[in-house]
């Protein structure tokens, strides 16, 4: 392929992309009015906004929360909250969710935004290190949505895998890390070494079954089946 023909190619592949994208997000229910507002202010406001769930995705993590119908839910990795909210949306009657960040910068961010919303009582946000914090929790959690550092996704996995019961679900972001896990580019990069390592580890453990989605930069669904 020369290189004009491949230039060619590019441009209307990522144009295509880009209207299917659209067209997507057009076809998907609207996020509600908070969640419009955590998006317009994570962008105004936050260093990095593009780690924001965004709208689809979003409304995928709602969808999965209100198929499981979940009792608890754990989630690794908050951000600006935006995810929390969409997880709380599908919780059973009576549920709760505790959502753990690292990051102490955003946690008046964080609790402003969960105020926000009717959901905000049903959420508790701890400020720490994620596996710290687990180990003071007690399970069952019915879900938990990994979103943190991607370089310790095998020790999350290691350290929720008693919190959740057989049948629970285990949901992980990022797990293609916009194809750096394919790209020999990448071979020296920690993140991208974590979630290759997460991501052959779960295709060898038999306690789990799963299945990428190639949704934004990748989630892995995830079951415990022992």
């Amino acid at each position: 392929m020369s290189q004009i023909s491949y230039f060619t190619w590019f441009k209307r592949l990522f144009r295509n992309n880009m209207t299917l994208e659209e067209y997507i997000s057009s076809h998907s229910t609207p996020e509600n009015e908070v969640l419009n507002a955590i998006t317009r202010d994570t962008h105004v406001h936050v260093l990095n906004p593009h780690m924001l769930s965004g709208h689809v995705q979003g409304r995928v993590l709602s969808m999965m929360s209100w198929m499981i119908r979940p009792k608890r839910i754990l989630e690794l990795g908050t951000f600006t909250g935006y995810s929390a909210l969409c997880l709380a949306e599908g919780l059973a009657e009576g549920g709760k969710l505790v959502t753990i960040e690292h990051n102490d910068e955003l946690e008046e961010t964080i609790r402003r935004n969960f105020a926000r919303s009717p959901l905000g009582d049903r959420i508790e946000l701890r400020i720490g290190d994620c596996i710290l914090e687990i180990e003071k929790l007690e399970g069952p959690f019915d879900l938990v949505f990994m979103d943190a550092d991607k370089r310790e996704y095998c020790a999350y996995l290691e350290a929720v895998y008693p919190l959740v019961p057989v049948g629970g679900f285990i949901l992980a972001d990022n797990t293609l890390w916009d194809g750096h896990v394919v790209d020999p580019a990448y071979d020296k990069d920690k993140q991208t070494l974590g979630l290759r390592a997460f991501n052959d580890k779960l295709k060898e453990d038999d306690r789990f079954e799963q299945v990428i989605l190639p949704l934004r930069d990748g989630l892995t669904i995830i079951r415990k089946v022992r």
